[in-house]
């Protein structure tokens, strides 16, 4: 969900308003009243009378904790096992100050049992033992993505766009990025537990904020894919995107995409409890025009082929949010219609769209008017109000509304399941237009001014992703040839604050990339050589080498990056390390590519290890060979110094119970081993193998908390809150980068 935050505000450092909002619990139900709130949605007849009083119980109740097993399909399995056959079980009779307290539960409409849901006092995930390690146990492998920290309803959105690994997708407003990270993993539903496809799919994540399109790089790192492209654009003028076809370039159409727009939220009263106080209905009355550009560029950049497919959604109750929103859009594109998906996830509650609702400016929401013509005749609103409200605030006429299906969209409310509250509506194209009107369309969607919509030169060269020549920076055709700097210092600091750094494709023969594939012993007749690109103008494989899929290398070579504001794409798979004193540095396979690469790896020339030279390695940051067992201390004594692939065969020793294979990297000096994976990763690995972390910086952590109880190193209150603090945990984000 994507509440709006005006500027100046939600800027707040942690412990203020926010923190606050986390602990709802602890006040009291007078705290939550607003007259205004309540007489609007009376008026506007959302729920059925006999339902108010349990839909405001609900509001007023804290909301419960929900995460989802994330990543690709197997591995996602296997970890749910885990929490199915092993936490639960413990968790079933633990008690708390003499009080049964209830363990974890699925989440019943959620595809394959994949989401839970708990109920639990703070106080009990701090003290409570059993509840305790279960807590460390999901914060450290939502640190490494396996598991999703995400509200339930805010899962919706992403079921219903029905992504598979080849489609084109774009998630218009995607930060803080939990659906984004949905949609990644519907993209590589074929991936394997130990190595990841590279789909011939793609997602273009977009957000209008720059700091939070760096906490959406964060976030999507967790499940790398080189399918992603992340970009910083108004998702209402979003540009059209040329890729080359049989007769020259065209735009690149969506299969699916997905409009989480910005809203008011008042649908998220029960965790951010501040919306109590200051809600109003010009909230959404201000957002509703911006909604509905959103929704409108959408239906022009979706695919004309049967069954592409837009979800609109918001986290607001308000119907000027929502049906009004799709209501205008479709005005706008007959060619659309909303789609009957109720007999998709049977078991999720849902209530209609509504029909008819009534919007106002009076702040006391004592005030509305039947129609727009109603509500500018009227005397009883002066002349500023009047200039807020358009006519698509309102309902259509009668005959409109009943061809337009808005029952079809859904509404979820909190005291259904307990949940959010929730709109979500999936609309379609009826059917192909004849070829002339698709010309129309595109003719006049390329004809939009440059002050509404930057586009590239009309005589810009297309280049096919297959045919380019390496070497060549992703900015070679520029909008403006006499106007565009060239690339380096001068196009960082170019377009206002955009200031990220090219990406360049290198050649196949480049040393540096050679050198790696001659490395780790990748079949070079296979890998996608030409496909490995660089972040910086010049082509130098300086730092890091990243990898992209086909689609995505088209759109790089065919658009200026700073037209698009291309923050990211693609995902890392080799990397820089520095060797000691007199040493020439290497390159290594990181852990977060080697998904990627491992399927062209040659099998002979991983390393098999056994479980207690996994403990070891897990327990110590550089432990000596000589401490490993044999025969793997001898293979890898036998290697010479560098990054290496290891291997962990699934089974069960003394030691330890592996579920599946675990092919992990590693660096080999002179005479000592590193894993390299992320300190919380391998306390994560160490938690779910060996159900403690044995890991040097999780006693480290112990002995710090030990010395200083209030010294909190992993928080103990909460699950990482997938839209809480965003600003400032991007502004962290981008110090750390």
């Amino acid at each position: 969900m994507t509440r709006h935050r005006p500027k100046g505000k939600g800027k707040g450092k942690k412990g203020t308003a926010v923190e606050d909002d986390r602990n709802n619990d602890l006040l009291d139900k007078a705290s939550f009243k607003n007259e205004r709130f309540f007489a609007y949605y009376k008026a506007q007849k959302i729920v059925p009378d006999s339902e108010w009083e349990d839909f405001l119980d609900a509001l007023r109740r804290p909301l419960p904790t929900t995460f989802r097993v994330a990543g690709s399909r197997e591995i996602a399995n296997v970890l749910n096992a885990t929490i199915r056959d092993v936490h639960v079980p413990s968790l079933s009779n633990a008690t708390f100050e003499d009080q049964l307290i209830p363990p974890p539960v699925q989440i019943p409409w959620y595809p394959d049992g994949l989401a839970w849901q708990f109920n639990v006092p703070k106080k009990v995930l701090r003290k409570q033992p059993e509840f305790k390690k279960f807590h460390s146990f999901l914060v450290f492998e939502t640190e490494v993505g396996n598991v999703s920290r995400q509200e339930g309803v805010s899962m919706i959105p992403p079921l219903f766009l029905d992504v598979e690994p080849h489609h084109k997708v774009m998630d218009m407003c995607a930060a803080p990025g939990s659906k984004t990270a949905q949609i990644l993993e519907a993209l590589h539903a074929q991936d394997t537990i130990t190595s990841s496809s590279i789909p011939s799919g793609l997602l273009v994540a977009n957000d209008s904020d720059n700091k939070r399109t760096h906490l959406l790089i964060h976030q999507s790192a967790r499940l790398p894919s080189p399918a992603l492209m992340v970009t910083n654009l108004d998702a209402s003028n979003y540009p059209s995107i040329k890729i080359p076809g049989p007769r020259g370039p065209k735009n690149l159409a969506f299969d699916r995409i997905l409009c989480d727009v910005p809203c008011s939220g008042d649908g998220t009263l029960r965790k951010n409890i501040g919306i109590w106080r200051t809600w109003g209905p010009n909230d959404g009355n201000g957002l509703h025009s911006l909604q509905v550009r959103i929704l409108v560029r959408a239906m022009r950049l979706l695919n004309y082929e049967p069954g592409a497919r837009i979800v609109y959604s918001t986290c607001s109750l308000n119907p000027v949010e929502n049906e009004a929103v799709v209501a205008a859009a479709l005005a706008q594109n007959s060619e659309f219609e909303l789609v009957d998906v109720s007999d998709r996830y049977p078991e999720l509650v849902r209530r209609p769209g509504l029909t008819d609702w009534r919007p106002t400016t009076d702040r006391g929401c004592t005030t509305t008017f039947e129609s727009y013509e109603e509500f500018m005749a009227s005397s009883k609103v002066d002349a500023s109000a009047k200039g807020k409200l358009t006519k698509g605030h309102w309902p259509p006429e009668e005959s409109v509304v009943q061809t337009l299906n808005l029952p079809y969209c859904m509404r979820i409310y909190p005291h259904l399941q307990d949940s959010g509250g929730f709109f979500v509506a999936v609309l379609e194209r009826k059917q192909r237009p004849p070829k002339s009107t698709t010309a129309k369309r595109a003719a006049t969607d390329e004809a939009l001014p440059e002050s509404k919509k930057a586009r590239l030169d009309e005589d810009a060269t297309v280049v096919d992703a297959a045919e380019s020549k390496e070497g060549s920076p992703m900015e070679q055709e520029p909008e403006e040839p006499a106007k565009t700097p060239r690339a380096g210092k001068e196009s960082s600091q170019s377009n206002g604050s955009f200031k990220e750094q090219p990406y360049t494709f290198i050649s196949p023969t480049d040393p540096i990339l050679t050198t790696c594939i001659e490395k780790l012993h990748i079949n070079p007749e296979t890998f996608p050589m030409s496909n490995v690109l660089v972040r910086n103008p010049e082509g130098d494989a300086a730092r890091v080498l990243y990898i992209c899929n086909d689609i995505v290398k088209s759109i790089i070579l065919n658009n200026s990056y700073e037209r698009l504001r291309l923050t990211a794409a693609g995902t890392k798979i080799f990397a820089k390390q520095e060797g000691g004193k007199g040493t020439e540095p290497q390159f290594r396979v990181l852990g977060e590519g080697l998904p990627v690469v491992l399927p062209y790896i040659d099998e002979k020339t991983i390393v098999d290890a056994d479980h207690r030279s996994l403990r070891t390695l897990v327990e110590s940051y550089y432990p000596l060979c000589e401490s490993l067992t044999q025969p793997f201390r001898k293979e890898i004594e036998d290697r010479s110094t560098g990054s290496h692939v290891i291997r962990f065969h699934k089974g069960t020793s003394e030691v330890a119970t592996l579920t599946h294979d675990l092919v992990l990297p590693i660096w080999k000096s002179n005479v000592s081993l590193t894993l390299m994976i992320d300190k919380k990763a391998k306390s994560a690995l160490s938690l779910r193998l060996f159900g403690t972390d044995i890991t040097t910086f999780g006693k480290e952590r112990e002995a710090a908390q030990k010395k200083e109880p209030s010294v909190v190193v992993v928080s103990a209150d909460s699950l990482p809150e997938e839209a809480e603090q965003v600003e400032a945990d991007a502004e962290a984000v981008i110090e750390e980068s």
